[in-house]
């Protein structure tokens, strides 16, 4: 490797942990704040907050390592330009394609890394993701209750409060259940309680109590006293992600399938992995600075085209759900012109072209 690759990987390579580690940390942070935001109100289980928050940093790794590289590539590039550098690198005559091949040799890991976590990763996270919340949702209705507090069921129907709560074999103590179906209002109450399953069905086993039924429409009240009572919970062969999204899909199920919202996120998948090799090569030509303006400049052209891009692609993914577009036609238009524009920049750098040359002179 000459000194001409190093000087340049080295650079990258420090400006790429930087930008990753900045972008991470913001990334994770809102995270953290949107989990325990859910957490605190009740949606997702707050004992799995750091199991949920590295899923979710898994799932949105792709996106961040692919601003992290366009942006350590527009920054080395643009202080290169600044400290005069480039010049230095030109005037040995080294053309600016000529840094193309030091920044792919940098590079390809991180675009394979990106491809690995935009194909494989990102459907796995979103199931594990929507697992555990569903599984947290769908948890037995005396789960749900916290002492002290009344709770409705998950059907809507029921509401519990127990006074205090166990660890152990999920028992408690005294215990108060009002259903109501219809007319029908019933009231429940016991000295404890315990889970119990019968084959697939799980059971509260309730303990020195008494129930009231009550019809509202008569007016009735029928009232009996039990030692022991079984109570039903929960449905049997209830199943957890009994349909599955298209974020959800293998990579391979969205190739073979040919419903629209998996083209959509077929198309997603694959433009990101796209989108990261064309902004890489995008990032040299913006690096390019009036040291007058400083490297701000370029900072922010960088990250409005990764803005732009990004959007692009989600426009994309839902248009061709939508059925307004073609999964071809969207890679076309979004792809191919952005192929296009980093090629016609680089001839025009390279060789000087300009539109005007195309039209005939007097």
């Amino acid at each position: 490797m000459t000194l001409f690759q190093k000087s340049i990987q080295k650079d990258l390579l420090r400006n790429f942990g930087g930008a990753t580690v900045v972008l991470f940390t913001i990334v994770m942070t809102i995270m953290l704040i949107r989990i325990l935001g859910k957490a605190s109100k009740g949606q997702v289980d707050p004992s799995e907050v750091i199991l949920l928050i590295g899923l979710n940093g898994i799932g949105n790794a792709a996106p961040i390592l692919t601003l992290s590289l366009f942006v350590s590539v527009v920054y080395t590039f643009s202080r290169m330009y600044l400290d005069s550098e480039m010049v230095i690198w030109f005037s040995s005559g080294v053309s600016l394609s000529q840094f193309l091949k030091p920044l792919l040799r940098f590079a390809w890991p991180v675009l394979l890394i990106i491809a690995l976590l935009a194909l494989f990763a990102w459907p796995w996270s979103n199931v594990q993701t929507q697992y555990l919340k569903e599984k947290f949702e769908k948890r037995s209705d005396i789960e749900r209750v916290a002492p002290g507090q009344f709770q409705e069921s998950n059907s809507k129907e029921m509401v519990f409060f127990i006074e205090k709560k166990q660890n152990k074999d999920d028992e408690a103590s005294s215990i108060f259940i009002s259903k109501v179906e219809g007319k029908t209002e019933t009231i429940t109450t016991a000295k404890a309680g315990n889970i119990e399953w019968l084959e697939k069905d799980k059971f509260l086993a309730l303990i020195q109590g008494q129930q009231t039924v009550i019809d509202h429409q008569t007016g009735q009240v029928r009232m009996t006293e039990f030692s022991e009572f079984k109570y039903w919970l929960d449905p049997s062969g209830r199943q957890i992600l009994p349909g599955m999204q298209s974020q959800m899909l293998d990579t391979a199920q969205l190739l073979k399938s040919t419903e629209r919202n998996n083209q959509g996120e077929l198309f997603w998948r694959i433009g990101l992995f796209l989108a990261s090799i064309n902004l890489a090569l995008l990032a040299i030509q913006l690096a390019s600075v009036n040291p007058r303006i400083g490297r701000s400049y370029s900072l922010g052209m960088a990250l409005l085209c990764f803005v732009g891009y990004y959007n692009m692609l989600t426009i994309g993914k839902r248009l061709i759900a939508d059925g307004t577009a073609s999964f071809s036609g969207m890679m076309l238009i979004v792809h191919g012109t952005a192929t296009l524009i980093v090629l016609a920049w680089y001839l025009h750098t390279e060789f000087n072209l300009h539109w005007r040359r195309l039209i005939p002179s007097k």
